[in-house]
């Protein structure tokens, strides 16, 4: 497996020296951490995967259409003027080894484009489900800090001493299951109401 050049700027001191002068350190920690987390990802494809990848890419721009285009152009006029031009045909009309290749290339591109989207669509699986703990992390901290100055401001003399609906609410953690009902049947009624 060839590792690919690391984009991180832990590797160069002076990009980190840099970097650091111009952004506070929280968020250049966090940087490091997604950066370090889409090296991982990187060095886990295999070589055969980085080479089908390529070749998706370059599959993926105008450039091989337009080039797919003026070859089966040039095969057919080429086959369709060469009994004229006292010339052997190598694929007469109705060009069944030009459809033949064609049907190939398909083929191949569709597999090449599956392949490479099985890959990064467990990428993004593995993100959103980061995305998801994180955030549930981030509801749990922000619950106990409401609880928290709820619980200072009532031990606090000097300030009065009153019921907030609204912090109450909040101290208590989200049910993601009543959260994730609400969403479906709110997305089934829209479903349903579209024609």
């Amino acid at each position: 497996m060839a590792a690919t050049p690391s984009t991180n700027n832990s590797d160069n001191p002076a990009a980190k020296a840099a970097a650091s002068s111009r952004v506070p350190d929280h968020i250049t920690q966090n940087i490091d951490s997604i950066l370090s987390f889409y090296n991982r990802e990187e060095l886990k494809i295999s070589n055969s995967q980085r080479r089908l990848e390529y070749v998706g890419r370059s599959i993926g721009k105008p450039l091989y259409l337009l080039s797919v285009m003026i070859a089966a152009t040039l095969w057919i006029i080429f086959n369709a003027l060469a009994p004229r031009l006292h010339l052997p045909q190598i694929d007469p009309p109705p060009f069944l080894w030009l459809q033949g290749l064609l049907a190939l290339g398909a083929f191949l591109t569709t597999t090449i484009v599956l392949i490479t989207q099985n890959r990064q669509a467990q990428f993004a699986t593995q993100r959103l489900n980061l995305d998801l703990q994180v955030n549930l992390l981030t509801e749990q901290k922000t619950t106990k800090l409401i609880h928290l100055f709820e619980e200072l401001r009532r031990d606090m003399p000097t300030v009065k001493n009153r019921h907030d609906a609204i912090s109450a609410a909040m101290q208590v953690p989200t049910n993601t299951d009543q959260v994730l009902e609400a969403l479906t049947e709110s997305h089934d009624n829209t479903t349903t109401i579209r024609p």
